[in-house]
């Protein structure tokens, strides 16, 4: 059995899970929001015998997942008419319980809950694709507005964004002279600040050993500093990785321990160099899939089934 978890408002869930099941994979799918009520835990001192119950007869042994999709992840919803401080209580002893049944499945994880966390903390983030030989960008996280001030005088044109967005317009953006009228706002929350490369965007898609790669060319539109909310209207073709890049990218992954992530670059559009932004271990793909016709989806469920290099 293949597990995947996430809920069914994943627009990736429905064609990986029929191209796994086109593959004779059986797939079952735990939305960790409804664990609360449409699921039971039962696990004791022997992780062979760890389940989870479902309605009616339904039940999800541990020692049948053979792999798990670590998709799209929503927080267990507890019965709402606890009190909040029970709230709080309940939730933290289901995500203390399913915390011990992942680590406890002898399973191949696509990503690991706590690889997948790693990767997502953008400092260290940056640091290992440093030392795993990519070029990044100068960059500064930092909540003083001195400092802020003089990264900003040494690099020249720069880019602002959040170490972590909670909604679509919290966007990469040019540090503008308004921007840095308002610097003292820094004292607040740290923000990313990186030198800005001109350029086209890449997206690698890595699969395992695979690599799927599309330059997202969003320098005319009016998004050229982030290609996300132009994506519609920016020409997109294939491309290939040079091979010190995909190198390095592999040893960043290997060191992350994720076998799937997707990478941004801005490759410099005099000089050519890739310069690395960040791996997103749960990224979307089916836009550039839709683009491209590269075969990512095939290759995911390839990588779950255990028959992608």
């Amino acid at each position: 059995m293949i597990l995947a978890v996430t809920h069914e408002g994943d627009e990736h869930l429905a064609p990986v899970r029929q191209a796994l099941e086109r593959l004779g994979e059986e797939v079952e799918v735990v939305d960790l929001a409804a664990v609360p009520g449409a699921w039971r835990l039962a696990l004791g001192e022997d992780p062979a015998g760890w389940a989870l119950h479902g309605a009616g007869r339904r039940r999800l042994l541990g020692r049948d997942v053979r792999a798990v999709w670590w998709r799209r992840l929503r927080p267990p919803q507890v019965d709402a008419a606890l009190a909040p401080r029970d709230a709080t209580f309940a939730r933290l002893q289901y995500q203390e319980a399913l915390a011990g049944f992942w680590d406890g499945l002898q399973a191949r994880f696509v990503n690991a809950p706590r690889d997948d966390e790693r990767a997502s903390h953008k400092a260290s983030l940056l640091a290992a694709a440093h030392r795993a030989g990519l070029t990044v960008p100068a960059t500064l996280i930092t909540d003083d507005p001195a400092r802020a001030r003089a990264f900003l005088r040494r690099c020249g044109p720069a880019v602002h964004k959040p170490l972590l967005a909670l909604q679509d317009d919290h966007l990469t953006q040019r540090v503008d002279a308004a921007a840095r009228r308002n610097l003292d706002a820094v004292r607040l929350a740290p923000v990313i600040f990186q030198a800005f490369v001109p350029g086209v965007d890449v997206r690698v898609t890595a699969v395992g050993r695979r690599l799927f790669a599309c330059a997202i060319d969003a320098r005319r539109t009016a998004s050229p500093h982030d290609f996300r909310p132009a994506f519609a209207e920016a020409p997109v073709s294939r491309c290939r990785v040079p091979a010190p890049v995909a190198a390095g990218l592999r040893r960043l992954l290997g060191q992350l321990g994720l076998s799937y992530g997707a990478a941004d670059f801005r490759v410099h559009q005099r000089t050519g160099a890739w310069h690395f932004l960040e791996v997103n271990p749960s990224g979307q793909w089916l836009g550039f899939e839709a683009r491209t016709g590269q075969p990512i989806t095939q290759a995911v469920a390839a990588l779950l089934a255990g028959a992608a290099p």
